[in-house]
């Protein structure tokens, strides 16, 4: 019985992975990281850019029902170089005291405006039916990735 104690023993501290094993498995988990990590920047930068796109179609979608009912013009003014709008007259739905400002480069779209043009400049005023003064649009931006939010001249409709 004595002689088969040290095979018994061997086998049980042999259960473990090699140094070889253990850098096989590192070395897979680095091409596998390599490969996930660009394609979930990528997911993340396109989602932060339909939020933002989502976000500011639904603001102009509101100037303009705001236009509507009140009979009296609605003004959106946009802001490149600090990638940020406001909907002019407007108090922010979540703080009642401050005025209706959106800053795309904050969480969570972190988002650019690239470019705004209506007409011959950067702001968009909704009569009192709802029609806008011309059509325009807004590029919007996360990383490589663009977006085009267009304002159709007769509806006022973003899309």
């Amino acid at each position: 019985m004595k002689s088969n104690e040290p095979q018994n023993v061997d086998r049980l501290a042999r259960r473990g992975f090699t140094i070889v094993e253990a850098f096989f498995v590192m070395v897979i988990l680095a091409i596998l990281s390599a490969i996930a990590v660009p394609r979930y920047a990528g997911f993340v930068a396109n989602q932060q850019l339909e939020g933002a796109a989502r976000r500011l179609t639904a603001d102009l979608s509101l100037a303009q029902r705001q236009a509507r009912r009140s009979s009296a013009s609605q003004t959106v003014t946009f802001d490149v170089a600090q990638s940020r709008y406001s909907l002019v007259g407007m108090k922010h739905p979540d703080h009642p005291s401050q005025p209706f400002e959106v800053r795309l480069q904050d969480e969570p779209y972190r988002a650019r405006i690239v470019s705004a043009s209506f007409g011959v400049d950067t702001q968009l005023v909704y009569d009192g039916f709802g029609t806008p003064d011309s059509g325009g649009q807004v590029v919007i931006a996360v990383g490589a990735y663009q977006k085009t939010i267009a304002v159709d001249t007769g509806t006022g409709r973003p899309r």
